[in-house]
């Protein structure tokens, strides 16, 4: 399933070089970990977050025909320590 979901991850984003997806077990379920690049994020989850529940629960369907649970989560970049997120102010700027 972790190839399935890169193939169809990769075809939604405009960076499909920067697509991981990670598999880590949780006891009896499996959480696929997924990065893209930061500009792609939206694209994954979609308008109201319709992409990332159609991704669940295909992943979920093919998952369970072989007796498994599964679910992806999408893990963001955090910015470097001692740098703004973006859109943040930073302290001592001018107003």
């Amino acid at each position: 399933m972790q190839e399935w979901l890169e193939y169809v991850v990769k075809g939604l984003v405009s960076r499909p070089e920067e697509v991981k997806v990670v598999p880590v077990d949780r006891g009896g379920q499996i959480l696929y970990q997924l990065s893209v690049a930061p500009e792609d994020v939206g694209r994954v989850i979609g308008k109201k977050g319709a992409t990332i529940h159609a991704l669940r629960a295909l992943l979920q369907v093919g998952c369970a025909r072989k007796g498994v649970r599964a679910t992806v989560d999408i893990l963001e970049e955090k910015p470097a320590e001692g740098q703004a997120p973006p859109d943040t102010p930073q302290e001592g700027g001018s107003q």
